[in-house]
């Protein structure tokens, strides 16, 4: 797969909770290889958005295809088995584990091990050698046997992308992964996630409000607004475009690059 291949499409994707559409006829490509940034206001649908690409949600109307595939509808499970890493704007770790067993459970993913952990030792220790390795990348070695819920917030949040990439993903969905960080904590973090599209090997997507981070680190960017999107392109054509402008920026954020 090269870095001009669709790596992830939908085609008129909507989703009704009720009479109230979330998701409007969105259609849109993701280039495998990219860093791909999703932006809007509160309530524009971006998160709804990611929970129909990761099977979280199931659409009303309209496709999801990964690498050429119809996967429209298919349970979270088989996203992540086909390659898909999803975070959360809410944490998602197991608080009384320590770094290692939060990552080394993810891990198991990998191996398919299940429930059949002590029986296979050549899997048991490639998932021991992968969970080391992880902790290593996203600089937790110096915690890796403390209990999660002790670690801070920012920590917290490179322990999440541990076990995103734990199973070794080619496509990561990361929703607000700088959500209630300390501003000095957010740097560290970004250029974790820009360390990991760069490898050559990794998608990403991304929902982010902190234009700063948005416009320094996207290949692309998709503009939503109401469900629907309203631009697409280059973080230099975003901050240049009327309409985003006016209907989503509002003044509100300093777009000059």
């Amino acid at each position: 797969m090269t870095v001009r291949d669709t790596i992830i499409e939908t085609q008129d994707l909507t989703k009704y909770f009720g009479a109230m559409v979330a998701v409007d006829g969105v259609s849109i490509k993701i280039q495998a290889g990219t860093l791909h940034a999703i932006i809007g206001p509160n309530g524009a649908g971006k998160t709804t958005f990611f929970n129909l690409l990761s099977g979280n949600l199931k659409p009303t109307s309209g496709k999801v295809f990964y690498k050429g595939v119809d996967l429209t509808g298919k349970p979270i499970h088989r996203m992540i088995h086909l390659g898909m890493g999803r975070s959360f704007q809410i944490t998602n770790i197991f608080p009384n584990l320590t770094v290692h067993e939060n990552i080394r459970l993810a891990s198991q993913a990998m191996e398919n091990m299940n429930f059949r952990l002590l029986l296979d030792t050549a899997k048991m220790d490639r998932c021991e050698q992968r969970t080391a390795e992880v902790i290593e990348r996203v600089g937790l070695k110096n915690q890796s046997y403390l209990p999660a819920r002790v670690l801070s917030h920012g920590d917290q949040r490179k322990l999440e992308l541990g076990m995103i990439l734990a199973p070794d993903p080619e496509l990561l969905l990361l929703d607000e992964p700088t959500a209630g960080m300390a501003t000095d904590q957010v740097p560290e973090l970004i250029t974790l996630i820009q360390d990991v599209q760069k490898s050559g090997t990794k998608t990403v997507i991304l929902v982010e409000h902190n234009m700063n981070v948005v416009m320094s680190v996207s290949d692309r960017i998709t503009v939503m607004h109401q469900g629907k999107v309203i631009a697409e392109g280059t973080p230099a054509e975003i901050a240049a475009n009327h309409e985003v402008q006016t209907a989503y920026l509002g003044g509100l954020y300093d777009l000059n690059l």
